[in-house]
């Protein structure tokens, strides 16, 4: 039930979208809603505005100020062009890229945001058809441009749809940027302000050019061409779960030297239904099955998959046990930053004065225990990979170099000519970490538990609860004020002895009392528990969905290579005990 406050706001927002300006069928779904006597629909639809949070603009497809439509998205594209002409107003020529993905509407969202821009004066360089993620980031940079908009909502269900803002290096817009936008976007007070009337002279369409000099770019990350040759027939199946990776992913696979590809011929098909799976998420099981049955069938010696808009990596490979198991985000992480390091070492590569390696603060400290073991400088940063990117922009031009970096959730990032996380890179790269195994006597998972005894054990859990609409928000802000509020004690039997709060900037020493600040470039609501056994618990509400995370990682040691399968046990019970004790 909903106060009739709520109610009258919606309502009178709502009429709004009943004038001119507004096409018939808007108008004819605004009008069931309001004539509706179950007001649910009205209230998801109008109570707030889509904001930009860790991915961008992200939202269910409809109508109302709450959904992905042309008029959200022509709001934002007006809005971020406004801004644009004032950021960029001693330019004689400002340049965006556009791209989208395979989900409904999105090319027309895309032609939605190409006709904006070119109607503010903007050359627009519009990519003939769905395109991954990173290779609109790599365009921006290519063609020197100054933003830049893809259409996706990543592994979001069907329903969904959602709008990527890039700035000039090619990186996601952060502060102070992106409040500028909203800024601008808030501004916007009538549908009349938008304009869109596209001029087709400056719209260029963008197609394989691009695609070739970026799978050709890919290829230089190689470390270890001549073990790639001598295990080119490498079994590798990969999936594209229905997405834009369906075609130039074998073809960067290819191009390492890789020839031994097997698809999931179901999956192949390029769709926003994603017919063979209820969400296209490649961090479930459940979307990686027909992966996962297609290695047992072929005896695979790796089986990859990237997400819908190909900018996530998913692993599987087989355990102890010769099953095929889905690899953690984490676990993703650790294997890249591990061959990357070591493999740079064994060239005579690695420069550990300048050379450094980027993870988020959710993200296994396993890595960072590598980067000190090996003198790599290693950055912290927040959770979405603009934070990544921006370490990325404040060390450019300087003696650093960027080796990787990446976030549990199944991103990562081997390059410095993109500024987003990348499949299209990382799925080559990882066939050639397992070709290096395989030259070095070594299964996946043996190179897997070798790290584990080489650095310490970790394991990790994500855990998200799902709160949607207007009350489930509500209940995610009272979860975070009430784990501020009352802190936990212990956790798992450990004492709690260090508490960082991201949203004050502050870490506070549960043992002696004492806080100090926290050197981060912004706030964000992300909360952070320590205990004495070293079990890290982060708790922050997703930008970019209705849910709540949370992120529990525990240490060990593991002494002997045939205990891992102990220790894992011994860790999910206390990863299990853990969600008991914070009532998840």
């Amino acid at each position: 039930m909903f106060d009739q406050e709520l109610l009258k706001q919606v309502s009178e927002k709502a009429q709004l979208w009943l004038r001119e300006g507004y096409d018939a069928q808007t108008q004819a779904q605004v009008r069931a809603m309001l004539e509706n006597e179950d007001k649910t629909e009205l209230v998801e639809s109008f109570y707030k505005d889509l904001e930009f949070g860790t991915g961008g603009l992200r939202g269910i497809m409809g109508a109302g100020s709450n959904r992905m439509n042309i008029y959200t998205v022509g709001a934002a594209t007006q809005g971020l062009a406004n801004y644009m002409k004032e950021a960029f107003k001693d330019l004689e020529q400002i340049k965006v890229v556009v791209g989208h993905d395979v989900r409904n509407n999105s090319r027309l969202f895309a032609e939605t945001v190409a006709n904006i821009f070119s109607a503010n004066g903007f050359k627009v360089y519009l990519f003939e058809g769905p395109r991954p993620t990173p290779e609109v980031s790599y365009a921006i940079r290519l063609l020197g441009c100054q933003s830049g908009v893809n259409i996706t909502a990543s592994h979001n269900p069907k329903e969904y749809n959602g709008y990527k803002a890039y700035w000039d290096d090619g990186a996601q817009v952060v502060s102070p940027h992106d409040v500028n936008i909203i800024k601008n976007v808030n501004a916007i007070a009538d549908v009349s302000e938008i304009k869109f009337e596209g001029n087709p002279s400056l719209i260029e369409i963008l197609g394989e050019e691009i695609d070739a000099k970026y799978i050709e770019q890919i290829h230089t990350l190689s470390l270890s061409p001549d073990v790639d040759k001598k295990h080119h027939d490498l079994k590798i199946v990969y999936t594209p779960i229905h997405g834009v990776g369906r075609d130039i992913i074998p073809r960067s696979i290819m191009r390492w030297g890789f020839d031994n590809i097997i698809h999931v011929p179901e999956q192949d098909v390029m769709s926003g239904d994603f017919p063979t799976v209820e969400q296209p998420n490649p961090e479930t099981r459940s979307a990686m099955l027909m992966a996962i049955e297609k290695a047992k069938e072929t005896q695979a010696d790796i089986a990859l998959a990237s997400d819908p808009d190909a900018d996530r990596i998913s692993v599987v490979f087989k355990n102890n046990k010769g099953e095929y198991d889905l690899v953690n985000g984490n676990q993703i992480q650790l294997i890249f930053h591990y061959y990357l390091i070591t493999r740079n070492a064994e060239l005579g590569k690695l420069d550990r004065d300048n050379d450094y390696i980027v993870k988020t603060i959710v993200t296994s400290e396993t890595i960072a225990r590598i980067a000190k073991a090996q003198g790599i400088k290693m950055y912290d940063c927040y959770t979405g990979f603009k934070w990544i990117a921006s370490v990325m922009r404040e060390l450019e031009g300087t003696s650093a170099r960027y080796l990787g970096g990446g976030e549990e959730s199944y991103g990562f990032l081997p390059e410095d000519f993109v500024r987003d996380k990348d499949s299209v890179s990382s799925i080559p790269l990882m066939c050639e970490i397992a070709a290096w195994a395989k030259e070095r006597g070594q299964s996946m998972n043996d190179m897997l538990i070798e790290m584990y005894m080489t650095y310490g054990y970790s394991k990790e859990r994500g855990i998200s609860v799902v709160r949607p609409g207007k009350s489930g928000a509500d209940e995610i802000a009272a979860m975070m004020v009430n784990f501020r509020e009352n802190p936990q004690k212990e956790i798992a039997g450990s004492p709690v002895v260090l508490i960082k709060d991201f949203q004050l900037l502050e870490q506070r020493d549960v043992r002696t009392g004492q806080v100090t600040p926290i050197d981060m470039p912004a706030r964000s609501n992300v909360l952070q528990y320590y205990t004495e056994d070293n079990t890290k618990v982060s708790i922050r509400p997703s930008g970019t969905e209705p849910k709540i995370k949370f992120y529990i990682e525990v240490h060990d040691k593991l002494d002997k290579a045939e205990n891992y399968d102990a220790k894992n046990e011994w860790a999910d019970k206390k990863i299990d005990q853990i969600c008991h004790d914070l009532g998840i």
